[in-house]
């Protein structure tokens, strides 16, 4: 539980900066939206960078050391855009900020396999996710009542809640490992890995991409985040604006319908779906995502009620997220090779941000050049790819090779003394 806090309170800063730098940076500080755009993308590039370079770090040292560090990290960038007053400094800071941010994530992740037995694996991904996402939309909330964008001081309460985020988390985090029992096994070589990763020399990508079942799995990273996430924070907007003619006011509340459903679903969904095959449910998870474009399309022939579909629809999408993301991370990490569970998921990760960072670009030419029916058959192809990627993995899955594979890392929990370490 320790853990589920702790990545609620460092998504803090997610919702209290990321959607306000834009204008901060383009019209409060008057820098343009050359530098606002920049600030995104290097953002997007120190997570880039950042995730399969933690998730090695996690393979070869304690996570728990990883996860703090790289958390302090961020918090250190986050505070320093408070004293930022030129673009040079503010693009740094930025950089920073997302290095911390993304770098902590594969270390989080191999905590949650840690501290986490196979039966509720699941339920631990899925609560994890739950609490991010109630961390994003607390940060955006109250960072929504406090930042003045008239002032050129008006977004330090977005970056303190940041830094405090990232820094109350690492504490969290720390002391949850302090409670961990660690087997004589495990005492010499903290993750279980070292040996394993010294005895390779092949690159994680290129090992990920010779697996038949991992490669599909990528494929299935890369297809749903850009069917949804790559456009949840701009295509999405632009399109419900530019093309349904939404009210501004909607997009708010499709995003706060989003997190609702998030919440009110998470726990029903890891029920239902415990004992079913992950590639099964990710298939289930493209499907939606199908659903919901094809949603979004027909909302163009009913513009009585395009504001009404629109909002739905980021309700659909979050029934897919609630599938999706207590899945994804676990059957990543029974399918990568011994040793470099932290790599794996990191280099996931950096795929994954990598696409998603990639969208607003897409959308923006797409949208800008007036080619919306392009906009809206290439997400359908992309979500109807994931399905079938889905579909490969549970083949590549049930091959009679696959049949004798050695049990997921990490299945043997750590123990913990005291409630709620995980």
């Amino acid at each position: 539980m320790l853990l589920v806090i702790a990545s609620g309170i460092g998504s803090l800063g997610w919702g209290g900066v990321l959607p306000y730098q834009y204008a901060y940076a383009a019209d409060t500080r008057e820098w343009g939206a050359i530098v606002a755009a920049a600030a995104s993308s290097l953002f997007s590039v120190g997570a880039l960078v950042a995730a399969p370079i933690a998730g090695r770090l996690s393979d070869r040292f304690p996570p728990v050391r990883v996860a703090v560090v790289t958390q302090l990290i961020g918090a250190a960038g986050a505070a320093s855009l408070i004293f930022a007053d030129t673009p040079a400094l503010f693009l740094a800071g930025m950089l920073v900020f997302g290095l911390g941010l993304s770098a902590a994530a594969p270390a989080k992740q191999v905590l949650a396999l840690q501290w986490s037995s196979t039966g509720d694996r699941r339920k631990v991904f899925a609560y994890k996710f739950t609490g991010e996402a109630l961390g994003m939309a607390a940060g955006a909330f109250i960072a929504g009542l406090l930042v003045d964008l008239d002032r050129p001081d008006g977004l330090d309460v977005g970056f303190l809640m940041a830094a405090a985020g990232f820094a109350v988390s690492s504490a969290i985090i720390a002391i949850a490992g302090r409670g961990a029992i660690v087997p004589a096994e495990f005492a010499a070589d903290p993750t279980g890995a070292i040996a394993a990763v010294e005895g390779r020399s092949r690159g994680i990508l290129r090992l990920i991409f010779g697996n038949p079942a991992l490669r599909w799995t990528a494929i299935v990273t890369i297809t749903l985040a850009l069917g949804f996430y790559a456009q949840f924070e701009s295509g999405l907007p632009a399109y419900g604006i530019t093309v349904l003619d939404v009210d501004p006011a909607a997009i708010g509340i499709a995003a706060a319908v989003n997190c609702l459903v998030i919440v009110a679903i998470q726990v029903v969904v890891v029920r239902v779906t415990a004992k079913r095959s992950a590639p099964v449910l990710l298939m289930a998870v493209g499907t939606i995502w199908v659903i919901a474009w094809l949603g979004l399309s027909a909302a163009q022939l009913a513009p009585g009620v395009a504001s009404a579909i629109f909002v739905m629809t980021y309700g659909i999408f979050a029934v897919g997220e609630t599938i999706y993301s207590p899945v994804l991370n676990p059957l990543t990490a029974s399918l990568a090779p011994k040793g470099r569970v932290g790599q794996t998921l990191g280099a996931m990760a950096a795929l994954q941000t990598a696409f998603t960072a990639a969208g607003p670009l897409v959308a923006g030419v797409l949208l800008g050049a007036g080619l919306v029916d392009g906009f809206l058959l290439m997400h359908l192809a992309i979500s109807a790819l994931a399905v079938f990627a889905a579909w490969r993995v549970h083949r590549a899955l049930a091959a009679p090779r696959a049949a004798v594979a050695p049990e997921p890392p990490f299945t043997r929990p750590i123990p913990v003394s005291g409630p709620g370490a995980a």
